[in-house]
């Protein structure tokens, strides 16, 4: 999921993949993850979208990129992850985890739902 988050993807197919049935795949996931497959998923994209909102790329297109179909879905889950809405987060300053080498401001910045 980290490296194919631009991808639809869905809990059957990678319970396929990982030789489980969807429900026991959900359960192993949120037992090693913390979170479902679903939320982790979306919070991997919201935080690729961050960087790119970041970079200044417009809300749309950050919302395309990540592989989310509905602009609206997208914002709304990303203000509930974020905390503020992606106009709003694009708008303010983020020199601070620009001045941070890569590593240490994608750990900082990584977006947690249950913060």
């Amino acid at each position: 999921m980290d490296r194919d988050y631009a991808k639809p993807l869905d809990v059957p197919t990678m319970a396929a993949r990982a030789f489980m049935s969807p429900a026991h795949f959900s359960r192993e996931f949120k037992a090693a993850y913390g979170e479902t497959p679903y939320a982790y998923l979306m919070t991997r994209r919201i935080e690729r979208a961050m960087a790119l909102l970041r970079a200044g790329s417009t809300v749309t297109d950050a919302c395309t990129a990540v592989g989310a179909t509905s602009l609206g879905s997208f914002s709304s889950t990303f203000t509930e992850i974020v905390g503020e809405t992606p106009s709003a987060y694009r708008a303010r300053p983020h020199d601070d985890a620009e001045a941070m080498p890569e590593c240490v401001a994608r750990l900082l910045t990584r977006p947690t739902r249950y913060a």
